[in-house]
């Protein structure tokens, strides 16, 4: 069998190409959210993982790990909050915005240990992974420029009109939270459900962002994985500020 059934964490079958993940209500508790381990980074397991609501995340030296916590942090696009320093930011362009220009190097740049931690968890494997999304339209990225220089971004995943952040990183002050603001705008006006943050941070927590159960939250996937999603090359509506 590709997946061994019993207790939690369950084994998957890294040369199985069967890509079934079991049902994540049977994820640990302790650790929360843990559901399976082994499998590979291909980019079908991949998107099935996140249709059913589970992320891939493990350090150095481990087996792929597969997750799927209860509650789950997600944001609303329309509700993010905009800070009063972060709307003089944006009024102010400071930084030029792009989406899908330089999706290598952003992942890249999240990769980078930071400076207060000496490790990462986008190894490279994760990032050719993610790569292979990125280059089959499925994964994407923001851009924050300064002078010529990447100073900021973010990446995810798209299905449908779900977007999945994965992770981001910032040179200059507020660059990460313009690129995630401009995100957020940008999937608003094309009708996106949600941002799925994963799990709790302080900073997506300050920018508008929530917990929902995971039953609710797989509710909500389902459905818009299911409606059809924007061009797979992305571009702001409005360059704008």
């Amino acid at each position: 069998m590709t997946i061994a059934r019993g207790v939690a964490p369950f084994w998957i079958d890294p040369e199985s190409r069967e890509l079934d993940f079991p049902d994540v209500e049977l994820a640990l508790k302790e650790p929360d959210g843990l559901l399976a381990i082994g499998g590979d980074l291909s980019v079908p397991r991949l998107l099935q993982a996140y249709r059913s609501g589970i992320f891939p995340w493990y350090g150095p030296g481990q087996p792929i790990l597969w997750w799927s916590p209860d509650p789950r942090l997600v944001l609303y696009p329309e509700r993010l909050h905009v800070s009063r320093n972060l709307a003089r930011t944006l009024k102010k362009a400071v930084f030029e915005v792009t989406m899908d220009t330089a999706f290598e190097s952003v992942i890249h740049a999240c990769a980078a240990p930071r400076a207060d931690d000496s490790g990462t968890w986008i190894m490279p494997e994760m990032e050719q992974a993610y790569l292979d999304l990125y280059r089959q339209g499925h994964a994407h990225s923001v851009e924050c420029w300064q002078a010529g220089k990447l100073v900021g971004g973010l990446y995810g995943v798209s299905i449908g009109r779900m977007f999945f952040g994965e992770s981001m990183f910032a040179t200059a002050t507020d660059a990460s939270k313009v690129a995630l603001a401009r995100l957020a705008q940008q999937l608003a006006s094309w009708d996106f459900r949600l941002i799925d943050c994963q799990i709790h941070t302080s900073h997506l927590v300050s920018m508008g962002a929530n917990t929902m159960s995971r039953n609710e939250f797989v509710y909500v996937l389902k459905k818009a994985c299911a409606l059809p999603g924007p061009d797979s090359q992305w571009t702001f509506d409005n360059p704008g500020p």
